[in-house]
């Protein structure tokens, strides 16, 4: 029997639910704490750039990040896999830590120009690549499997809180004591993660035996990319999430901010679509860890890739900035719930022994290739303007839905009761 068509063995259960779980609140504590003084990093990362070079200058040391975080996203799979989620998320948070912590004290201490900035994107993205993947495998070993969409809608709503909290932290931070005071903050906030996640109650799931013999590296990543392939609901699955991000990203990034220059809503007009959607999305997240799971999972999840990708071609093509703030908290609560139903679905359907090269995979298409349509989008903009840009974009998101739609494992699938 192929393993496509075995299901994922059962997860531990502490018999509460995941929101009066202990262990589970202590993951979310940590998890928030990293996220919000990820948001702080990065704002004051791109100000000290910005203040020791050029504008072209700190973009590039902005940048610098996403090319390691792309190429060894896979390898992080691997690691997580071969040596444990919680290990490998404690000493992702610890390097971070430190990294940010020295550039701080160097900061206090001196001014070394953009060098230190550029060596610490690096480290940032290369860690990275380690982290996200150990994340995404981390909760099925501190709960059971019926809580694995409340806790995705949990995961949502700490995103949430990190981006509305972590940017006035950080420039509080800067404007108390510079960006070196800022780097101390998101270096403190990260370090509360670590004592949380020391203190986490993990469970050993099948493939969790590290004294067992195991194959390379090489050979771990090939059978997980092989797993993926064969399995009936993940690879759907997968393709899904690609067609989605790609159609998604172009548009709610660059292209939302030249469609409000073309139409003079100007940057408050970006600033109130993007709260737009900040709480469509949060609303989705909120739903799901109320509710801990949705009936017919695969339809939802295809149907909400469906309208949402209509909502996005909508936007450009709205008369004023309220009515683009009402649409993009359609888009919000449409995509942050098919958002969080393809995560639930990727975490409930994988075997345990593949979550980290599973979602190493999924974290590739959406951090490694979806990034890539922003540049396309803006220069397609440039020769055709916003409308046709959006309706293709759309399109190629609605694709996503289509495909979740026309393939039976994928339509039927359902969460954990």
């Amino acid at each position: 029997m192929s393993t496509a068509l075995i299901p994922p063995a059962p997860a531990p259960a502490s018999g509460r639910p995941a929101h009066r779980d202990p262990n589970v609140l202590r993951w979310l504590g940590a998890y928030t704490a990293s996220m919000v003084g990820d948001n702080v990093y990065y704002l004051a990362l791109t100000w000290a750039a910005v203040q020791a070079g050029t504008p072209a200058q700190a973009g590039l040391v902005a940048a610098v990040s996403a090319v390691p975080r792309a190429l060894l996203m896979l390898g992080g799979g691997v690691l997580a896999d071969r040596f444990g989620p919680r290990r490998v998320v404690i000493g992702s948070d610890a390097v971070r830590c430190a990294a940010v912590l020295a550039v701080a004290a160097l900061l206090f201490a001196t001014t070394p120009g953009l060098w230190p900035l550029a060596l610490l994107a690096l480290v940032f993205g290369t860690v990275d690549a380690v982290f996200l993947p150990a994340v995404g495998a981390l909760p099925a070993r501190i709960t059971g499997r019926g809580q694995l969409t409340r806790v995705q809608g949990m995961r949502g709503l700490a995103i949430r809180f990190a981006n509305v909290v972590g940017a006035p932290l950080g420039g509080l931070g800067i404007a108390l004591g510079g960006p070196a005071a800022a780097f101390g903050l998101a270096g403190l906030l990260i370090a509360v993660s670590v004592p949380l996640l020391v203190s986490l109650r993990v469970a050993d799931l099948p493939g969790d035996d590290r004294t067992a013999e195991r194959p390379t590296a090489w050979s771990d990543l090939r059978n997980g990319l092989r797993y993926i392939r064969g399995h009936r609901v993940l690879a759907p699955l997968i393709v899904a999430i690609a067609l989605g991000d790609l159609g998604f990203v172009g548009p709610l990034n660059v292209g939302l901010t030249l469609l409000a220059d073309e139409r003079g809503w100007g940057a408050s007009g970006v600033g109130w679509v993007l709260a737009g959607f900040g709480v469509g999305a949060g609303a989705a997240a909120l739903l799901l860890a109320v509710r801990g799971s949705l009936p017919h999972a695969g339809r939802v999840m295809a149907v909400t890739i469906l309208t949402g990708s209509v909502a996005v071609g909508a936007l450009a093509y709205v008369p004023n900035v309220v009515a683009a703030a009402g649409v993009a908290v359609l888009i919000g609560l449409l995509t942050g719930l098919s958002g969080a139903l393809c995560g639930a679905l990727l975490q409930t359907r994988t075997d345990p022994a593949y979550l980290g090269r599973v979602s190493s995979v999924a974290g590739f298409v959406n951090l490694g290739l979806a990034p890539l349509s922003m540049p396309l989008s803006a220069a397609a903009i440039g020769a055709w303007g916003t409308g046709p840009v959006f309706v293709v974009s759309a399109a190629v998101c609605g694709l996503g839905g289509v495909l979740g739609l026309c393939v039976r494992d994928l339509r039927r699938a359902e969460l954990p009761r």
